[in-house]
């Protein structure tokens, strides 16, 4: 058993795992396919953890292995959406892009609740919006294809946020976690003969980017987001990954050299401004989600 303020640490950690993977991807993306990057990713993350915790995964029931497929059909979508983005907009763009999941999974919540959305979700969304359209317009007001692919993945990463969370009470986390890689490795493969021609990558700097996302990015993140999401709530998860834009353009401006110029710096700071007035929560209303969990 964990606190919620344990998980929450460990989802903090997390959003900082995930804001290199913007750096790893970018650096993969020219010289090797989508779906190529997706299986080897996941692949080797599932064979990985899947040696570590053998004992503890290897008897999944149904219920587990069904979940984990659904999940892992969530993320091979969000990623191949996300690296087709990542084709025509920065690491730091993609970042601030794909956070609008934390304004999506209150908003999500309120058509599964069917209550009205509050104040402060309104607001938030108001503002996000403005910063969305600062970083997506370009000169002559054209809207970015790749900002679309980006705000894609972020739709499907708030409901893959919203059912991990029901999911993750009903099965064991850590398989939940360890087999949607598994099933995410499957759906990417798959693709890569529909769609793609099968190739590795070719050079040092595309194995480590790759190992980079299998071992920090998959195995780390994606697990431990399962095991501590028993413990906490969905809009304190979103709230908590609205930090992984921040570390991506951090890690964008030191190992790339990205520079979003004033326009893209003053729509990423309206976004996060948004994004934390949506989730903000009064003492109360902490109080009260800690009793629920």
């Amino acid at each position: 058993m964990m606190t919620q303020k344990q998980a929450n640490w460990i989802l903090a950690t997390v959003s900082m795992a995930w804001g290199t993977s913007y750096i790893f991807m970018k650096i993969s993306v020219d010289s090797i396919s989508a779906f190529s990057i997706i299986a080897l990713r996941f692949g080797i993350a599932f064979i990985v953890m899947m040696a570590i915790f053998y004992k503890k995964v290897i008897l999944a029931n149904t219920k587990v292995l069904t979940y984990s497929a659904i999940v892992g059909a969530l993320l091979c979508g969000i990623f191949v959406a996300l690296l087709y983005g990542m084709k025509s907009t920065t690491a730091s763009s993609a970042g601030f892009l794909t956070s609008t999941t934390v304004i999506l999974v209150p908003i999500l919540q309120t058509f599964i609740t069917r209550n009205l959305p509050q104040k402060k979700i309104v607001y938030g969304v108001m503002i996000v919006s403005i910063g969305l359209a600062l970083v997506t317009i370009e000169d002559g007001f054209t809207f970015a294809l790749g900002s679309l692919y980006c705000l894609i993945a972020a739709f499907l990463y708030a409901v893959h946020i919203i059912l991990t969370n029901l999911f993750a009470r009903e099965v064991d986390t850590l398989q939940l976690g360890i087999y949607q890689l598994g099933f995410t490795c499957l759906y990417a493969t798959i693709g890569i003969f529909i769609f793609e021609t099968p190739i590795l990558p070719s050079g040092m700097i595309d194995w480590l980017a790759i190992l980079g996302l299998a071992l920090i990015c998959s195995a780390f993140g994606f697990v431990m987001q399962s095991i501590a999401q028993k413990y906490t709530t969905p809009e304190s998860t979103g709230f908590l990954f609205s930090l992984e834009p921040i570390f991506a353009a951090i890690f964008a401006f030191i190992f790339l050299h990205e520079n979003m110029g004033m326009q893209g710096y003053f729509g990423a700071l309206l976004i996060l401004a948004g994004v934390l007035i949506a989730n903000s929560t009064s003492k109360k209303q902490l109080l009260l989600e800690e009793m629920k969990v």
